[in-house]
């Protein structure tokens, strides 16, 4: 297991399947409590994905930073290191 979410997953499994505290799970998985818990707060960027996606196949010759600027016109405020994982995501 190496991440997080996998390590959050196998903690809940212990929790349910043999009806262990969280704290012995989190012990046998190696997942600090805290870590157990946590729950994301990131926005969802769908619609800056989609329309990202409709932009680069629209325009196959611009780079991200130019679809940036497109982005930016229709009101999207997209960071340029988002942007640019973003387009490394899609491929």
């Amino acid at each position: 297991m190496v991440t997080p979410v996998a390590q959050r997953q196998a903690v809940l499994h212990l929790q349910k399947g043999l009806e262990l505290s969280e704290r012995r799970a989190c012990a046998l998985v190696g997942l600090a409590r805290r870590v157990a818990r946590y729950v994301s707060t990131r926005a969802d960027d769908a619609a800056l994905r989609q329309r990202l996606r409709e932009l680069a196949s629209q325009r196959r010759r611009f780079g991200y930073r130019r679809l940036g600027y497109l982005l930016v016109r229709e009101g999207f405020s997209p960071n340029h290191k988002k942007l640019f994982r973003l387009t490394r995501r899609k491929g």
